[in-house]
């Protein structure tokens, strides 16, 4: 699920069967989808994406560079081999600040859980928990808009 770092709006929900790698693979269609879209815009400069450490492998991280995409990814350094994410990227005010807004896609999925009923999902079968889920996610983008209309006046 991508979101806002900047209003904490969802973009792009997104749900796939879970395997090992169901979650960095729906991650990097959707970073795909965002990046075509800015292109069709005109827009040329680079993105960022954060995540946690369970993206940090070499694989998403030289993925999403050759997509002219940052990757703000929290360094795994407890796994052998070390982090795929080098001092380089580390170093910068946007990866502490990506690292920052990361907890924000915590809070909204306990938001889901919790009040969307995605906890335990009374349908069965991908297209009918996806559609839940989409429409969960789009109460919570409503859920959110009176407190970002007051914050900008």
């Amino acid at each position: 699920m991508l979101i806002k770092n900047r209003n904490g709006l969802l973009v792009d929900p997104l749900l796939r069967h879970a395997d090992g790698t169901a979650e960095r693979d729906a991650a990097l269609l959707m970073l795909h989808r965002k990046w075509q879209a800015r292109r069709r815009r005109g827009k040329r400069g680079p993105m960022s994406v954060g995540a946690d450490r369970g993206y940090d492998t070499r694989d998403f991280v030289n993925t999403t560079r050759e997509m002219n995409i940052r990757p703000h990814v929290a360094q795994n350094t407890g796994r052998s081999g070390s982090s795929a994410i080098d001092a380089r990227t580390a170093r910068h005010a946007g990866y502490r600040i990506g690292q920052g807004k990361r907890p924000l896609i915590g809070k909204i999925f306990g938001w889901m859980k919790q009040t969307g009923g995605i906890k335990k999902p009374k349908l069965r079968g991908l297209l009918n928990v996806s559609w839940q889920f989409l429409m969960t996610a789009a109460a919570h983008n409503l859920w959110r808009l009176p407190n970002l209309s007051q914050a900008e006046v």
